[in-house]
């Protein structure tokens, strides 16, 4: 067994050498390394005892808490494969995710009982174990997650060479991310993987043990758990966790924690810049921010370099996390510019001939090494169009000039991100279209000041028919998330298409 890939073993080994240095400040609570360990057996021990075993699925839909951290050291310790879920997901795709990743076990926060219960649970093949983190569960059949795990309290997993991970490629995590034919894709990550972007995330952020960073995006994405919990559990520097963005909270907290570090999507600054400079309080222990998920424009680079947030850049995705940076100094110096590749990795961008492309070419950004995803959860077929001859294809279009730094040109599949959150317009498409008053229906991005791009859907409606905007957008509600949901809606009589019939997207206006 390969402890030092391990996320759960660093955290054991600070419990061992800094037991009462702070790993997680949470809500007005403390909790050590020792404490942090000491949970993180107790939920292991608890999975034991009702059967999850090396290369079971821990599905898991919490908001940002302790509990989300004490079930992914769990798991990595025991080699079950967690699956975190995006908790504003309607009961139609949590549907899909429970299908696919088949877990053993569900755990959910009581906030989203709601959609949960909306499934009858029950009826799944294979039967899973569910828990609730929250109120009391109910249910004969439902664990209370808070006293189940307590009854394991001081207690140590008991591993074997056939429960916990043997090697650093097992899989770790499932992290969903859309696909471009509207279908969800479980990215299989690793424990090697994990170690790597920990690596990359280190040299990065400049990490140090008296690091403190704050995390307010979501756990369940890359940013959260990948960029920033895991890479400061591996150095053994403190995590100031919030449960959702606030940014009067932020600043307060800064101030508070003497916060050094944190990582936000440009849609967090640029509502951290609304707040009012009386409001913001001291923020000058901030010692370096990162920025990445969506367009980023020269103008709010330079808004937050001069009020002290200034920012270096990353880009990357769900199957690599990071893959592209740019210090404070170069995103202010080459406008446009998404950065050079990751320390630990090979990203390239190859020609519509498969060659290296030169300085200026466009052509399309590929991986190689130990960032790499290793599939998509059982779909062969999409891993198969996405890794070929060993190059992982993000589907990102991109140009480089002379000394490296790559600009993007372009997504593959159309996809936009608004606020953060990438949004595959062909499953927007697919569920507008079964709407029996639209006969046809194109999404794609536009330009919103608020959340840097959201959806524009033109409609082609049926004959006869007399659907309007709020019908178009209210036909979202329940099936899909909501920022998935178009903002604007235009009619059409036709669209113009390709020879073979595509929609020209560029064409609409």
């Amino acid at each position: 067994m390969i402890k030092s890939m391990n996320i759960a073993w660093w955290v054991q080994r600070w419990a061992e050498l800094t037991p009462d240095k702070p790993a997680i400040l949470f809500e007005g609570r403390t909790i050590s390394y020792k404490e942090l360990c000491r949970r993180a057996d107790r939920t292991a021990c608890w999975l034991q005892s009702i059967g999850i075993e090396k290369g079971d699925r821990v599905a898991v839909i919490l908001n940002n808490c302790p509990e989300f951290l004490d079930l992914f050291l769990a798991c990595s310790r025991l080699g079950a494969i967690f699956v975190p879920i995006d908790f504003r997901i309607t009961s139609r795709e949590l549907a899909y995710f429970i299908k696919n990743c088949r877990p053993r076990l569900f755990i959910h926060g009581s906030n989203v009982a709601a959609v949960v219960n909306s499934l009858v649970l029950e009826s799944y093949l294979p039967p899973m174990m569910v828990a609730v983190v929250g109120k009391a569960a109910k249910g004969a059949r439902v664990f209370d997650f808070a006293s189940a795990t307590q009854r394991f309290d001081g207690e140590r997993a008991f591993l074997t060479r056939s429960l916990g991970p043997a090697d650093p490629e097992e899989p770790q995590v499932i992290m969903y991310t859309s696909g471009t034919t509207g279908r969800p894709k479980g990215a299989v990550l690793s424990h090697r993987k994990t170690f790597f972007n920990c690596l990359n995330a280190d040299i990065f952020f400049k990490l140090h043990p008296s690091d403190i960073m704050l995390v307010f995006l979501p756990l369940f994405h890359s940013g959260g758990l990948f960029i920033q919990a895991a890479p400061i559990f591996y150095k053994g520097a403190t995590l100031v966790l919030h449960p959702k963005f606030d940014p009067l909270q932020v600043y307060k907290d800064i101030e508070k924690f003497q916060v050094t570090k944190f990582l936000g999507v440009p849609t967090v600054y640029r509502e951290l810049l609304k707040v009012s400079l009386e409001k913001r309080g001291d923020i000058s222990s901030l010692r370096l921010c990162a920025g990445g998920g969506e367009k980023l424009t020269h103008d709010l680079i330079q808004n937050c370099a001069d009020a002290g947030l200034g920012f270096r850049q990353i880009m990357g995705q769900t199957e690599t996390s990071i893959l592209l940076w740019a210090s404070e100094e170069d995103s202010l110096k080459k406008p446009g510019t998404v950065g050079r590749p990751v320390f630990h990795s090979e990203v390239f961008i190859l020609d519509d001939r498969g060659k290296k492309a030169g300085p200026g070419e466009i052509g399309e950004i590929v991986v190689q090494g130990s960032i790499m995803m290793k599939e998509y959860w059982q779909d062969p077929v999409k891993t198969e169009e996405t890794i070929k001859n060993g190059y992982l294809h993000t589907g990102d279009l991109a140009r480089m000039d002379k000394e490296g730094f790559f600009y993007l040109e372009g997504r593959a599949g159309d996809m936009y991100i608004s606020g953060g959150e990438n949004v595959y317009p062909a499953e927007v498409e697919k569920i507008l279209k079964t709407h029996p008053d639209i006969q046809d229906v194109a999404v794609k991005g536009m330009a919103d000041k608020s959340w840097g791009e959201t959806g524009h859907a033109f409609v082609i409606p049926s004959p006869g028919s007399s659907i309007s905007e709020a019908d178009v957008i209210g036909h979202c509600r329940d099936k899909l998330a909501k920022y998935k949901w178009p903002k604007k809606v235009s009619f059409r009589e036709e669209f113009p298409r390709t020879s073979l019939g595509k929609v020209r997207k560029g064409s609409l206006d």
